[in-house]
């Protein structure tokens, strides 16, 4: 809006449920992903105008507003000290899959399975985990820097060999073919200007 008078009408939810929503005609002109699969599926069932791109990689973190220590992660998760763990749906939200496949890998998914509150999408995990209703949770690193000083937070980063990258695709909607606003946010998205601005909020770049 700043460079160019747009005004960008966000709707935020699961890449899933968003999809749905663009698959039952939903007057969306962008769709920004946590992953890829979800914008192929809209580019292969004739709902998008070009082939989706990845704007960024996301990076996934355990969290947490109490100083608990992520020295050991995987033990203090099986510790009574942590009650609650927030993790997105795993069915319909990258990031979600992505910590449920840490959990497995590193082995303690089993043990903590009864300890996990699941968000229907990233943003509720944020929610849960800033008012302290889940103990700790799995979200992206952008948290961080959105929650600026608003919340104290404590945060270790994921190694990314421990899980799937976090290709995040964006693609235009064929509801956008009349709307020249919609291309020029589409190719501010994929700019330099927005890269660095990616790269602030922890997100990697190919």
């Amino acid at each position: 809006k700043q460079k160019t008078g747009i005004i960008i009408e966000p709707v935020i939810g699961s890449s899933g449920k968003l999809v749905a929503q663009i698959s039952n005609g939903a007057p969306f002109d962008v769709f920004l992903s946590a992953d890829m699969r979800f914008p192929e599926t809209l580019f292969k069932t004739g709902f998008a105008l070009k082939k989706p791109v990845v704007y960024a990689t996301g990076s996934l973190i355990i969290c947490s507003s109490q100083n608990i220590g992520f020295n050991n992660w995987e033990r203090t998760l099986m510790t009574a000290r942590v009650k609650k763990i927030a993790i997105a749906n795993p069915a319909i939200a990258p990031y979600g899959k992505a910590a449920q496949d840490v959990l497995q890998r590193k082995g303690v998914l089993d043990n903590v399975k009864n300890k996990i509150v699941y968000g229907e999408s990233i943003s509720q995990v944020n929610t849960y985990i800033t008012t302290g209703v889940a103990d700790i949770g799995f979200t992206t690193q952008a948290l961080i820097k959105d929650a600026g000083s608003k919340t104290q937070l404590y945060y270790q980063i994921i190694d990314p060999k421990a899980y799937a990258p976090i290709l995040q695709g964006i693609i235009l909607l064929k509801h956008a073919a009349n709307n020249p606003n919609a291309e020029k946010f589409y190719q501010y998205i994929l700019s330099p200007a927005a890269k660095k601005i990616f790269m602030e909020y922890g997100y990697r770049l190919q």
